[in-house]
């Protein structure tokens, strides 16, 4: 019985991984065919005979992909310090220090989670059109130095939690204050899920559609996701070259995370683990 109910559960993953794989095979093989036979469906190929690599060529040709590239790259990495900083010093206030209402603060916080984004997006926008920083970076990078985003807090937070208080006692007594005991104790323990918050960080603002869209208007501050539009037209899209450059913007994703995952199964196993 233990080993029928090992391989069912092993046919379900593989029948899981194998739908989640369908997207990422299509745009790969679209990615190598030409525009007309991506809608060839009798017969089907699987896989075509012949390999245009030159799809890709004309991708990086048709849209500005290094100006995008370094619009994305300044982005990211701008969110990668604002929320690495603000939600590292955010978790260690709300798990280390004891101050009164820290735990309503971390309630509210919590709250808003719950909250969806739409909710806030006009004045957000008008917050950001009345300090004259529409179609800038501004407000795609200023956010994330105010808190890093609630789930990153959260998540800090409970490993914190699990790193022993005796840490911070004996760094005490030797008087270390508590700017200290975060930069020298809390943070080299943290490599984990600071690994584990850069690596969600990188990949939503990497993708990021949404914010970009709203906020920048001329064509030379578009992002990678934006410059994906420029493959669309009103009466004709070059599929095989979006998908060819749906390929390039995508694979520094997927590289990241198979070098990090190792890392980010580590740091959500070890969250919420308590001395």
């Amino acid at each position: 019985m233990k080993l029928t109910k090992r391989i069912m559960l092993d046919l379900i993953v593989c029948l899981l991984a194998f739908v989640c794989i369908i997207p990422l095979y299509w745009m790969i093989r679209s990615s190598f065919m030409k525009n007309t036979d991506i809608y060839s469906m009798k017969p089907f190929v699987i896989w075509p005979r012949e390999m245009l690599w030159s799809n890709y060529g004309l991708a990086l040709k048709t849209a500005d992909f290094l100006g995008y590239a370094v619009n994305t790259l300044v982005i990211v990495g701008g969110c990668l310090v604002g929320t690495l900083l603000t939600s590292s010093m955010a978790a260690f206030a709300f798990s280390r220090i004891e101050w009164k209402g820290r735990d309503i603060c971390f309630a509210l916080i919590l709250t808003t989670m719950m909250l969806p984004g739409t909710v806030t997006l006009i004045p957000q926008f008008m917050i950001w059109k009345n300090l004259h920083m529409v179609n800038t970076f501004w407000p795609l990078i200023l956010p994330s130095f105010f808190g890093g985003g609630a789930f990153n807090i959260f998540l800090m937070r409970q490993f914190f939690l699990g790193i022993p208080r005796e840490m911070d006692e004996a760094a005490k007594i030797d008087g270390a204050g508590p700017v200290q005991i975060y930069f020298r104790i809390i943070l080299p323990l943290a490599r984990s899920v600071m690994i584990v918050v850069a690596l969600f960080t990188f990949l939503n603002n990497w993708n990021d559609f949404f914010g970009p869209i709203i906020y920048l208007n001329d064509k030379e501050h578009f992002t990678l996701a934006l410059g994906l539009l420029q493959f669309r037209g009103d009466y004709q899209s070059k599929w095989n070259l979006l998908m060819a450059a749906s390929t390039i913007v995508v694979s520094p994703c997927i590289i990241t995370f198979l070098f990090g995952q190792k890392h980010l199964i580590e740091g959500i196993a070890m969250t919420g683990m308590k001395a």
